[in-house]
């Protein structure tokens, strides 16, 4: 899957991404306006630097259709992004013991490339 959304990335399909805000620990690094990242590859490897453009923290159920489609996965319609993503925070919910609602906090981060 990391080869894929590398080649997402590069391409410019994915410009963004959602993550549980719930999930981040205090000595996390919540992501900012600024912050550049290392996308890798599958097999580790450095294949974009990427800059943090936007970052917001929203209830899962106000996720927007842009943020959806700037994660460029799936038909990139936010029906698609609330199915599959639901699963993966379901997920990680369940991994700490707590329960998945519309409401949960959603870190969406938006980025730009600037090498690959």
């Amino acid at each position: 899957m990391a080869n894929e959304l590398a080649e997402l990335v590069i391409a410019g399909t994915n410009s963004a991404t959602a993550s549980n805000y719930s999930l981040y620990e205090k000595d996390d690094l919540i992501p900012y306006v600024g912050l550049y990242n290392i996308v890798l590859d599958g097999d580790g490897r450095a294949a974009a630097i990427v800059e943090t453009t936007s970052v917001e923290v929203v209830p899962f159920d106000e996720v927007t259709e842009e943020h959806a489609y700037l994660e460029g996965e799936g038909d990139r319609t936010l029906r698609y992004w609330r199915e599959a993503p639901e699963d993966f925070f379901k997920k990680g919910f369940k991994e700490v013991h707590q329960a998945f609602n519309n409401k949960v906090p959603v870190l969406c981060e938006k980025f730009k490339v600037l090498y690959f």
